[in-house]
């Protein structure tokens, strides 16, 4: 379609997205509209009167869409360029291809001049308008009062430069022929008054940021990939209880998009938080930001960026500054570091912190101890803590990632807004494959690969997974399509590709392994002593202890670390990690299943559920109780050091080792490598814990209370409920399974708010669907996606209703539902609200409703269907004798739509409830339902 058609078609979507744009961005927008002459300055002033963004917005799609096809593209045009917004391009990319050439104004007075220039000269003029005034001033071209008007605090330096620009045109060419004098006779950006220093700073900082935040170290740890050529944008989602706060329950936004107004939970507070398990992508987002600053592409508003690692703070041992950690911690001024530092401070709301993985820190956070001295030293751990509550740069903006595990209640009193990131769709595993691999075969050759293996390509929607399938391509398409269906057989491919580099004459995973044995248990060794004590940077002693070599090192699994080094005074002190912490969870599985002098009650303990206190994680072990899991080395010494092992060690850690544990104990490993001595006792290790889960998931079910009179009786499953089965798919064990839910008497499986996306969804269906009686499954408000329908396929013949609000749905993955829900007879129920539903799926609902006699509930609320949808809808519905509860609220169907529905109901037998709350039914749709209503004696509501 052309540019006019997209914007009338789109346009709501385009209006949400200029809706959700900062002030600063959307006058961008008009510079650029100025610029080309698409704007007259009448229509300029009329659009950015003060107001609310969204009316502006339909005032600028008016007046653009009237003005023809070539003003539409330039308007697209101008949204590209300023807008970088994935959301953009999802809506862009595919059904229109903007032009190419911006149009070129020439003109000889100076005033048209900056005009068709303005976009430029705004940059350039960016936080430099008080030079410029005082030129202004002294000639008598500018009063004091204008002076001061255009540098009112209310404006940013770039409403300052526009203000200038505006007043400038109304006072006529002379004025307009100085500016312009002035801004050309200056070879790059206007001298601030306050000096150069704060711009070389600025450029040293962007440059240091930009080389660190260039390159991705792969797996193999020796060779390095560029940001820019695999990065794909994961799906971020502002939380559901900020989103509700505005009216509704989530929304999906840009990288970008972060500082925007929307989802915001606290005005006052100044930190937002990325939540996302591990693998996710949070790293690499902080390090996409990072690149975006320094390479001028996003986040321009902001004069400094300053990023760090949580980790590496737990290394920091003496008392430093806010100035010590910004310069040596970060980038050290080469000089007039006092005024660069009174910059900072005198302009909080110019900065930005970024904090990854704040969940590795040793401590919990606490709002305890104040600290408001920005020159006073205090602990690391103290001044961040402070700086994320505002006691100490107040208005700053503070990006941190963070597991979900780590956020106590406490620390979300200083949070400004809360985003979960939400891994890849299959869209963006596509794109992420094919920038992976430049050769378009072999990268469709991957992919569809991918697409035939259910469980591995929703593996694929965690970033970090998908990265190792990439990389290890070769090895998993020679073992075959069923070869990895579980986290634990896509990180033995990891291991396999690995040694692999070292190996030339093992064929099988069983000899290469044993060709390595010594170099796996030295760095699970290493792995398993660092989750205890909560340590992800090893030095040199730490190293030696555990007796890993150089040659371990060589093999990439551990990577070079820059880290905050508690030993300065060692001159070649070089540090280590593991590449990611899910790695140095696996080798400490594999240090706990190879090793034979592992007791049982080591692995018993290990599956308990244990009450974490982050609180105390790094206290004297005296605190602690229970958890042993370490190899016993015949010493009593080392017996008494197991029963405290992993008491301290981070909960969610605990869980993914475990997670692991069970996977190398499955029946296929176990198999494939029971012929060497190291194995003989997994048999035994094999049958405790398939023991213990059964007993762990019946004893979580008898816990449910019995149901009260008249109500079906439901259980609303804790966080360790996900975990046991995830650690039973991770064994594939059929029998297992159905032992583990035999007992399980319940109507209804409750399990909202839990994480659940397509892991844990294929997870849930291995189990479930050894159910004996069918069972109502909630998972509402979680990460499910149009990837996790097709892992939960298997288990829906055992499921009578299921409930998927708020879950980024689409159309195609409705299209899965339905397929499978027109042969499932049990299936009686389907909630989808507040999903992303378009017309297009109401063809399968249709469908639907007229081939199973038995179907009862269709909610689709608060999705996007027009009246279009609903005269497919009413379609269905004329041939449907059993639908007896129809939801629509909250979509688009008008008064055409009711009255498609209206005639279809005239007739119908079964309907006793319909909601059409909030979908603009006019009079002549109200008619047509009071006529309906005349004939239709069964209908019991009608919202």
């Amino acid at each position: 379609m052309n540019a006019d058609q997209l914007l009338k078609v789109q346009r709501h979507k385009f209006i949400t997205i200029l809706g959700r744009v900062s002030v600063e961005v959307f006058e961008s927008i008009l510079d650029h509209l100025l610029a080309w002459d698409l704007l007259s300055w009448e229509e300029y002033e009329h659009v950015k009167s003060p107001g609310v963004l969204s009316r502006s917005s339909r005032n600028l799609l008016d007046i653009v869409t009237f003005k023809g096809t070539r003003a539409c593209e330039l308007f697209i045009l101008a949204l590209e360029d300023v807008i970088h917004s994935s959301q953009l391009t999802d809506l862009i990319l595919g059904s229109y291809k903007p032009p190419e050439e911006t149009p070129e104004s020439l003109s000889s007075l100076p005033s048209q001049t900056l005009q068709n220039h303005r976009p430029n000269i705004v940059r350039k003029l960016h936080g430099h308008v008080a030079a410029v005034l005082e030129i202004l001033h002294r000639y008598g071209h500018f009063s004091k009062y204008e002076c001061d008007e255009v540098q009112l605090p209310i404006y940013t330096p770039s409403q300052q430069a526009r203000k200038l620009l505006d007043l400038t045109k109304a006072k006529g060419e002379d004025t307009a022929q100085m500016l312009l004098d002035y801004i050309e006779s200056e070879p790059g950006p206007i001298k601030p008054i306050h000096g150069n220093a704060c711009l070389k700073y600025q450029e040293k900082l962007s440059s240091t940021l930009a080389a660190q935040s260039r390159f991705l170290t792969n797996y193999a740890g020796t060779e390095n990939m560029c940001l820019e050529d695999i990065y794909v944008d994961c799906i971020l989602e502002v939380s559901n209880i900020a989103a509700a706060e505005n009216g509704c329950l989530s929304f999906l936004i840009g990288l970008e998009d972060i500082f925007g107004s929307d989802g915001i939970l606290n005005k006052d507070a100044d930190t937002v938080l990325i939540t996302g398990e591990a693998g996710s992508g949070k790293s690499t987002s902080l390090q996409q930001i990072q690149q975006l600053w320094a390479t001028k592409r996003a986040f321009q508003d902001f004069t400094f960026v300053f990023a760090f690692s949580c980790r590496r703070f737990n290394f920091i041992d003496k008392p430093i500054s806010l100035q010590m950690l910004l310069f040596e911690h970060c980038c050290w001024p080469d000089d007039h570091q006092d005024e660069v530092f009174q910059y900072i401070l005198d302009h909080p709301e110019e900065i930005i912190f970024l904090f990854d993985g704040f969940d590795e820190f040793k401590l919990q956070f606490t709002d305890e101890e104040r600290h408001c001295s920005p020159s006073k030293p205090t602990t690391a751990l103290n001044l961040i803590f402070n700086l994320l509550q505002g006691n100490l740069m107040k208005n700053t903006k503070k990006v941190m990632t963070s597991r979900p595990n780590a956020v106590t209640a406490k620390l979300r009193k200083y949070l400004q807004k809360e985003i979960t990131l939400k891994g890849f769709s299959p869209e963006r595993i596509e794109k992420f494959l094919k920038k992976c691999h430049s050769n378009s075969s072999s990268a469709e050759r991957i992919l569809c690969f991918v697409e035939a293996n259910s469980a591995l390509h929703g593996l694929c929607h965690v970033p970090f997974f998908c990265w190792i399938v990439s990389k290890c391509h070769e090895q998993l398409m020679q073992n075959g399509s069923d070869f990895a269906r579980t986290m634990t057989d896509v990180y033995l491919l990891i291991l396999e590709h690995f040694l692999l580099h070292l190996t030339y004459n093992c064929q099988g995973t069983n000899e290469i392994l044993q060709s390595h044995i010594a170099t796996v248990l030295h760095l699970g060794k290493l792995a398993l002593d660092g989750l205890n004590s909560c340590c992800y940077i090893f030095s040199a002693v730490q190293l030696q202890e555990a007796e890993v070599s150089e040659e371990d090192i060589s093999l990439g699994f551990l990577v070079s670390s820059h880290s905050f080094s508690h030993a300065r005074n060692a001159v070649n002190n070089r540090n280590y990690e593991f590449l990611h912490i899910t790695v140095q969870c696996f080798f400490a599985a594999l240090y706990v299943t190879l090793n034979d002098n592992v007791a049982q009650s080591t692995l018993r303990s290990l599956f308990k559920h244990r009450q974490e206190n982050p609180s105390v994680c790094m206290m004297s072990a005296a605190c602690c109780k229970g958890w042993p899991l370490y190899c016993c080395q015949s010493h009593e010494e080392d017996k008494r050091r197991s029963e405290t092992l992993l008491q301290k060690a981070e909960m969610s850690n605990v869980q993914i080792t475990a997670s692991f544990v069970s996977g190398l104990l499955s029946g296929r490993h176990r198999d494939q490598m029971g012929k060497s001595s190291l194995f003989q006792k997994r048999s035994k290790k094999y049958r405790l814990v398939k023991k213990y889960l059964a007993k762990c998931i019946q004893k979580h079910f008898v816990s449910i209370s019995p149901a009260i009179g008249g109500e079906k009786k439901s259980l609303h499953a804790l966080p360790e409920f996900v975990w046991w089965i995830k650690c039973i798919y991770e064994m594939q064990d059929n029998d297992l399974a159905k032992e583990a839910v035999s007992k399980l008497e319940v109507d209804h499986l409750k399990l909202t708010y839990c994480g659940i996306g397509p892991v844990e969804c294929t997870a849930l269906a291995y189990a479930l669907k050894h159910l004996k009686s069918p069972v109502g499954l909630q998972l509402d408000y979680n990460s499910v996606g149009d990837l996790g329908i097709e892992q939960l396929l298997p288990c829906l013949d055992i499921c009578h209703s299921i409930y998927l609000r708020g879950n980024d749905i689409s159309d195609q993955g409705v299209s899965k539902l339905v397929d499978r829900a027109l042969d499932s007879r049990n299936l009686q129920k389907i909630a989808l609200f507040h999903n992303n539903l378009t017309d297009a799926c109401a063809q399968n609902f249709a469908k639907l409703l007229k081939h199973r006699d038995n179907f009862l509930a269709l909610r689709l609320g608060n999705n996007h269907l027009t009246a279009v949808g609903a005269e497919v809808l009413a379609e269905g519905l004329k041939q449907s004798n059993s639908i007896q509860y129809l939801g629509l609220w909250g979509n688009k169907i008008g008064g055409a739509g009711a009255c498609a529905l209206a005639v279809a109901l005239e007739n119908n037998t079964s309907l006793l409830w319909l909601s059409l709350v909030g979908n603009n039914v006019d009079s002549r749709g109200a008619k047509a339902l009071a006529l309906m209503l005349k004939k239709n004696t069964v209908l019991e509501e009608l919202w």
